[in-house]
């Protein structure tokens, strides 16, 4: 008899528990939210004491360092890739498709 393999997210719960290929969404909109935080902060400019001006800069720079992961983080949800795995297969399927050798693992 076939064992079905369990599928156990991130945070350890078993059957994906909503946190699926409908998972992008969210991170979507948390890179949206963040990138507009940021746009809006550098507009804004900075109001205040001098002494706290490196302590926005670094917000602000946060935001959008935030916002590209989180883009990256929706866009592999979106395309199917959820596992590390999932990501070194798309980079075999992609090398043999330009028609590159393999690479050989040492272990």
């Amino acid at each position: 008899m076939v064992e079905e393999e369990k599928v156990v997210d991130v945070d350890g719960n078993e059957g994906g528990g909503g946190v699926g290929s409908e998972s992008h969404w969210w991170w979507g909109m948390a890179s949206a939210a963040q990138l507009g935080w940021g746009i809006v902060s550098l507009r804004r400019g900075y109001t205040g004491h001098s002494n706290l001006m490196p302590f926005k800069a670094f917000t602000v720079a946060s935001l959008f360092v935030g916002s590209a992961a989180s883009a990256s983080v929706a866009s592999l949800h979106a395309s199917g890739i959820h596992k590390v795995e999932d990501l070194m297969e798309v980079g075999a399927n992609i090398r043999t498709g330009l028609g590159i050798r393999p690479r050989t693992r040492e272990e």
